[in-house]
């Protein structure tokens, strides 16, 4: 048997005789294609591109796939898919059915333990569509990618094009090609026994969509040990309480519910229960729905039931009609017979022959477990229509009868993203939980075994214009209210404060792919008793971020803040044995110096993890020599607004750190002009933040200077790496020269050995501009030697005094007198007051 239907294989179109010739070499196809990871944010990029396309009635997709589906439906139809595919739908779903929107990836759920685990896919898995629903075949597929599997779509030879047309699409929007060699779809009749058993007889698992007798035949093509998972027909009800039936404005909602679809959806009521066993009241009820149901469904055209559709419609309501002279039914029905209502006293539930066909019946409270438990394999959804304690009673009792969703009247077919489907989560059907055990003296440092295998796939850079902090703020005025849970301001230690706004589950990503870094520099959860002194109050962040951050670690702390009585900070240090903390360089400093008797004699502070500055070497020769401190490393690279932006391993020195890939996408651009530099070159640093709802950041000058670095790490991680090279800021015009800060304190380190902060003060003066250079008084020494070490060490500071355009001056003072942050402590390095 051949047939003129093309088929899609891979991202091609190919025949019947092609795709027999193939069929056969599925399995080892399926072996080469599952040896690629495939990256859900892979999948999800994708997703979210096509999403655009079928959003838009002017794109010529949608133009293409309307044509597919029947007059009055493409407009619903391609409004479901888009919502479905967006990018914060998939990623809710995903959080909800495999815990986070990058399950893929080999990571410890225990902080503490070196056991990695990981949602990996089931191998080939195979969709036996149904023919009643447009959207589920190629949603079900979307699925099987997310959890990373090569899918094989079967679908009737009597179907349209519409599902294989999506999916061409949705392979073309991957500029990787992982998504389209992943997808085959394939059109034939189920007559076809050779086609269904090669391709059955091949699956690691087969999710079918039919009845009892598709289920079965599926099950007996399977191979041993292959899962069959079954999306069979269901039935549903609704549950009125006296009150609610009383109703008019709930029997609208609930007539809306069955005239919707004609009742094909699993979710469409075919029966309707009164909690009562009034026949009375019953019958009254049944005669007011009906008016009910006949306003509605005049409202909406009805189509014609086919030949064997309205037999069975005409069989059962004539049946009924016969009972009405024993007195079990009551026959209430349209004379052009487009709707009918069908009572009876009998509680046992029937199905209904559908097309606005509904039973009413009797259902105590009591009894709803005994009469509804012996069809518990075929229910799914139940409107249940009363008050508060009503809803909560009767969900437990529907629950124990066999039911999965309770919704509220007048929204049985409505769903909301992540919810399960018929009692289970598609994702783990279409899953395998696996795991590595590690010894901890090796893994101790490594947060996820990916990363030691692969460079990580990301999606390209957008194509957007490049964004400034003023961008940003003036975008902040329009972000939906749905998207804003929490508010941070930035410290404004290189300008004015900035507010940055997160989803809680944007939050929980940064926070998680940053403890994840945490891990990576040397933290040990398992061991280490940590303090958080970052500063906190003010709307700043870093307190927070770090209590979370440790918090997701399930590791010891102790939330002091960073507080100005240093004594009663170092006491507490003492007193809980801390051996770790957190904070900026800055007060760190400030502590250990005013601390320092006690804290030498602790000797107990092991490791020091600081933000958003830097130790100089000095600095650190002095933590480790005079008090013992053996690890110092960035806790983390990043800034109010875009959230964590990079992670030190054991390995990175300096300002080297990796780039959380996780969460962004990073560019680095000329400094002059927007172009990507040459490999290893200097650049501005511009972010792209994949993980954020609402506030979108594409393309974020984030006002740093950096590199990257080449090669692949000494800790065996592929992730890239950066050099962060400081900020535009850190660069003032003076004199009409520009003065690197990072000269000045190079400088100042290398021909003094100083290790102390350094501060650039620019002011007017009469004649000429003035600089003054702060440093120290405890390391500085003779302020003249420090002035003449400057201008020796950098010539324009020299040319500039030559020429009488700068009046250079050094003053030594103690460090508390420097001039820091209110918000986050830092030391603001180069003020400007001119």
């Amino acid at each position: 048997m051949t047939s003129s239907v093309l088929h899609l294989w891979q991202g091609e179109w190919i025949d019947d005789a092609e795709a027999g010739r193939r069929l056969a070499g599925l399995s080892e196809q399926a072996g080469r294609v599952l040896a690629r990871p495939l990256p859900t944010e892979v999948v999800l990029g994708a997703c979210a591109a096509l999403a655009g396309h079928l959003a838009d009635p002017g794109s010529s997709l949608y133009g293409r796939l309307a044509g597919l589906l029947p007059d009055g439906e493409a407009a619903s139809v391609l409004a479901e898919l888009a919502a479905a595919l967006t990018r914060q739908a998939l990623e809710r779903k995903l959080r909800r059915e495999l815990g986070g929107p990058r399950p893929e990836r080999l990571t410890r759920p225990d902080a503490r333990e070196t056991v990695y685990e990981a949602w990996a896919p089931v191998g080939l898995l195979v969709h036996i569509a149904p023919s009643n629903a447009a959207a589920v075949a190629p949603l079900s597929v979307v699925e099987g990618l997310l959890a990373g599997n090569l899918n094989v779509l079967k679908t009737s030879s009597a179907d349209t094009a519409l599902a294989g047309e999506l999916l061409a699409a949705l392979g073309s929007a991957d500029p990787s090609g992982l998504v389209a060699e992943r997808v085959v779809v394939l059109r034939f009749a189920s007559s076809r026994r050779d086609w269904l058993r090669a391709l059955c007889g091949q699956a690691d698992a087969i999710a079918v969509w039919g009845g009892e007798d598709a289920v079965r035949a599926v099950g007996e093509l399977a191979p041993p040990g292959c899962r069959v998972v079954e999306w069979g027909h269901r039935i549903s009800f609704a549950y009125l309480t006296s009150p609610a039936a009383a109703d008019d404005a709930r029997l609208d909602a609930l007539a809306e519910d069955v005239c919707r679809f004609e009742q094909q959806a699993c979710s469409s009521p075919q029966v309707v229960y009164l909690d009562t066993e009034d026949t009375d009241e019953l019958f009254a009820f049944a005669g007011r729905f009906a008016e009910r149901l006949s306003k509605v469904s005049g409202a909406r055209s009805a189509p014609r039931p086919g030949t064997a559709e309205q037999a069975e419609i005409t069989t059962v309501q004539q049946l009924a009609l016969l009972e009405q002279h024993l007195g079990l039914t009551r026959v209430f029905a349209a004379e052009d017979g487009t709707w009918r209502v069908l009572a009876d006293t009998r509680p046992a539930l029937d199905a209904s022959p559908l097309h606005r066909s509904v039973w009413v019946k009797p259902l105590p409270r009591t009894e709803i477990t005994a009469t509804l438990r012996p069809m518990r394999r075929y229910l799914q959804t139940a409107a249940v229509g009363g008050g508060r304690a009503d809803v909560a009673e009767l969900s437990r009792a529907l629950f124990a009868a066999g039911v999965t969703r309770v919704t509220p009247v007048g929204s049985m077919l409505d769903g909301y993203d992540g919810e399960a489907h018929d009692g289970v989560y598609a994702l783990q059907r279409y899953s395998r939980r696996v795991d590595v055990r590690a010894p901890h003296a090796d893994f101790h440092d490594v947060a996820c075994l990916d990363d030691l295998v692969a460079p990580p796939v990301l999606p390209p850079a957008p194509t957007a214009p490049l964004l400034g902090k003023e961008d940003v703020q003036r975008a902040l005025a329009t972000l939906d209210a749905r998207h804003a849970h929490l508010y941070f301001r930035s410290g404004g230690s290189t300008g004015a404060p900035a507010l940055s706004v997160f989803t809680c589950d944007d939050y929980d990503n940064q926070m998680r792919a940053a403890a994840d870094g945490l891990l990576t520099a040397g933290f040990d959860p398992a061991r280490d008793r940590a303090a958080n002194l970052f500063y906190c109050g003010g709307m700043y962040g870093s307190f927070i971020s770090f209590f979370s951050i440790l918090e997701r670690l399930s590791a010891t702390q102790i939330p002091m803040a960073a507080g100005p009585d240093h004594a009663v900070v170092a006491e507490a240090l003492v007193a809980h044995r801390v051996d770790t903390v957190f904070g900026m360089p800055s007060y760190l400093w400030q502590l250990f110096h005013a601390e320092g008797d006690r804290l030498r004699a602790h000797g107990g502070i092991r490791k020091v993890f600081y933000g958003g500055e830097h130790f100089t070497p000095e600095q650190r020769r002095v933590l480790q020599q005079e008090f013992g401190v053996a690890t110092i490393r960035s806790a983390a690279y990043g800034s109010t607004d875009l959230g964590p932006l990079g992670y030190q391993c054991t390995a990175c020195e300096g300002s080297v750190h990796h780039v959380l890939t996780d969460l962004h996408t990073l560019e680095i651009l000329d400094p002059q002009e927007d172009r990507p530099v040459a490999p290893g070159e200097p650049g501005r640093l511009v972010f792209t933040s994949r993980a954020r709802s609402g506030q979108r950041l594409d393309r974020y000058q984030i006002g740093d200077l950096g590199r990257a670095v080449e090669g692949r790490c000494a800790c065996g991680s592929h992730v890239p790496r950066l050099e962060l090279l400081g900020r535009h800021g850190d660069v003032v015009r003076v004199g009409t020269y520009f003065v690197n800060y990072r000269s000045v304190l190079r400088a100042v380190r290398e021909r003094l050995a100083y290790h102390g902060e350094v501060q650039l003060l620019v002011t007017s003066g009469p004649g000429r501009e003035r600089l003054t250079v702060r440093l120290d008084e405890q390391y500085a020494g003779d302020a003249a030697a420090a002035r003449e070490a400057l201008t020796a060490g950098i010539p324009e500071l020299a040319s500039a005094e030559a020429e009488g355009l700068l009046a250079l001056s050094v003053r030594t003072m103690p460090r508390e007198r420097f001039e820091r942050t209110t918000a986050s402590g830092k030391l603001r390095t180069v003020i400007d007051r001119r």
